[in-house]
């Protein structure tokens, strides 16, 4: 993904980003999270494999514990990771000149054998090593079967590039690797999917193999339309339909699989990074349950679902989950998404205090469930998370009227608790609170709709329109099992076993670590309620 907006956010980014580190603020300090400075330009040559950089425990940073963090500069879009070799390979939309004021993006290379922990293994494909340009979003695929010709095994990237600069003339291009997907060869010059001449957007390729007719299946982003192309060889393509729908925006960063569910249901999923804010809806990941026959996709219902209802989960992928012995699991899936938002996406102190602006949100593993309303995406967070704790702090059970502070204090952790009660308006928890309780973020649910609401601290929202998100909840189930990821930028937090998922990005001060629980219009009980923290 990558519109006309970007540029010109990029390239209206103020000079200067102040002081290196931010100092601990007082409890009554404003917050510090004004707009980023510029950027930089990619090199051609590999980094070493180090680690992802993590903060040091006790130092002035902003940097997350446990989620991802691109090493230095500039990130966005996440790239669908693929497996070689025994790791994932994700690639990401990376920008070294960010600091330096110039625009355009790479693709950068990080490995993970477990999806928590990542190496960085650095610049797979340069930008300006062609005439095109630089490189946008797109996908990358193993081909085992040597269809293109570069070698049975060899890794196709399919991506957007415009070629003669600007945003309004986009085109498919190819590139190919031989040594594994640590770096990429371009093949020519020339597109391998050229553009109709009918608008600016036409970009974001997801291509997938389409075992059932023998053949490449892309699907693209073309406005308010995801097209559905077909190719033998990779290098050439048909078009051969597409899914329409209005009043969504431009839908970007498509996506298409198939799933079988928990009833033994085999469905495809047609998903797109989405604006429905115009509507009351998010602006995330939107996906429609149905079918698809290879070359149009019917959706089980006119209306999209959404795998995240809060207001920093764009440009989101899901790709395979392996089994031990390598072979994809056709019952699950794993998704990551961009913690940020192009509204604000120049906006984070982690600039001033740790020279980058990139954070992804924890990988999920994604599952389809079937209801009485239809089908629909459950998502938890990686269950290899689990081997990174480091400390458990049981709170059992914990009668709350009103608010109570609790004992625990911590700027990165994951609550898990059960909310059950007679007669209630509202509960829930009260994240990263100020030590004289007049900063907090709010999480919990409240009368028909389960929130996460971060107005009460440092935000990157600086209009005040995007602060609370909300999702579905009954009120008659009388009880809520909520499981929250709090890290130094962000909260996410999955409702009912992630039947909803809300994340959004949050700049609390680091000393704002105190936790609190509340009730409102009753007395609620919270069951077994256990902080964890993981040291990554």
């Amino acid at each position: 993904m990558r519109g006309p907006t970007r540029r010109a956010l990029f390239a209206a980014a103020a000079a200067g980003t102040g002081a290196a580190l931010l100092p601990p603020a007082p409890a009554d300090a404003q917050p510090k999270a004004g707009p980023i400075g510029p950027r930089p330009k990619a090199g051609t040559a590999d980094a070493p494999p180090r680690a992802v950089p993590k903060s040091p425990r006790g130092c002035v940073s902003y940097r997350a514990d446990y989620h991802f963090t691109v090493p230095g500069q500039w990130k966005n879009d996440p790239q669908r990771p693929i497996w070689v070799d025994g790791e994932y390979h994700y690639y990401y939309l990376y920008n070294a000149d960010y600091l330096a004021g110039e625009v355009g993006t790479a693709w950068r290379l990080a490995t993970s054998t477990d999806l928590v922990t990542f190496t960085d293994r650095g610049i797979a494909i340069p930008k300006d090593t062609t005439v095109n340009g630089d490189v946008w979003s797109g996908s990358a695929v193993v081909d085992g079967g040597n269809t293109a010709g570069f070698g049975a095994g060899a890794v196709i990237a399919v991506v957007t590039m415009s070629p003669g600069g600007g945003t309004d003339h986009q085109e498919q291009f190819l590139y190919y690797s031989t040594d594994g997907g640590r770096t990429f060869t371009p093949h020519g010059t020339a597109p391998v999917l050229a553009s109709p001449g009918a608008g600016a957007d036409f970009r974001d390729p997801k291509v997938i193999r389409d075992e059932d007719h023998d053949r490449w299946v892309m699907a693209l982003a073309e406005r308010n339309k995801i097209g559905f192309y077909h190719s033998a060889d990779l290098r050439s393509w048909t078009y051969a339909g597409g899914f329409v729908k209005d009043g969504l925006g431009v839908l970007e960063c498509p996506d298409l699989f198939r799933m079988t569910a928990d009833d033994g249901t085999a469905k495809w999923v047609l998903g797109a990074s989405a604006d429905g804010t115009g509507t009351g809806q998010p602006n995330t990941y939107a996906y429609w349950t149905g079918s698809f026959d290879g070359s149009s996709f019917t959706p089980d219902a006119p209306d999209p679902q959404w795998l995240d209802h809060g207001w920093d989960w764009y440009a989101a992928v899901t790709f395979e989950k392996r089994r031990p012995d390598g072979s994809p699991d056709p019952a699950a899936r794993y998704a990551l998404g961009w913690l940020n938002n192009w509204a604000y996406a120049q906006t984070t102190p982690t600039i001033d205090a740790d020279g980058f602006n990139g954070t992804d949100s924890v990988v999920r593993e994604i599952t389809l469930k079937k209801s009485a309303g239809g089908y629909y995406l459950a998502s938890r967070p990686v269950p290899a998370l689990d081997s990174y704790v480091s400390r458990t702090t049981g709170l059992g059970d914990l009668t709350v009227d009103g608010t109570r502070l609790l004992d625990y204090t911590g700027v990165c952790y994951e609550l898990t608790t059960e909310i059950t009660w007679t007669e209630l308006t509202g509960a829930g928890v009260q994240l990263r609170r100020s030590p004289d309780g007049a900063r907090h973020i709010d999480a919990g649910v409240w009368n028909d709709y389960a929130f996460l609401n971060r107005r009460g601290t440092v935000g990157p929202d600086a209009g005040g329109s995007r602060q609370e998100s909300r999702s579905p909840f009954d009120p008659g189930a009388g009880r809520v099992r909520l499981r929250i990821l709090v890290d130094r930028t962000s909260v996410e937090m999955f409702v009912d076993d992630g039947r909803y998922v809300h994340s959004s990005e949050v700049f609390p001060y680091l000393v704002d670590d105190r936790l609190a629980l509340f009730a409102a219009g009753g007395t609620a009980v919270f069951r077994d309620t256990v902080v964890r923290e993981f040291a990554v």
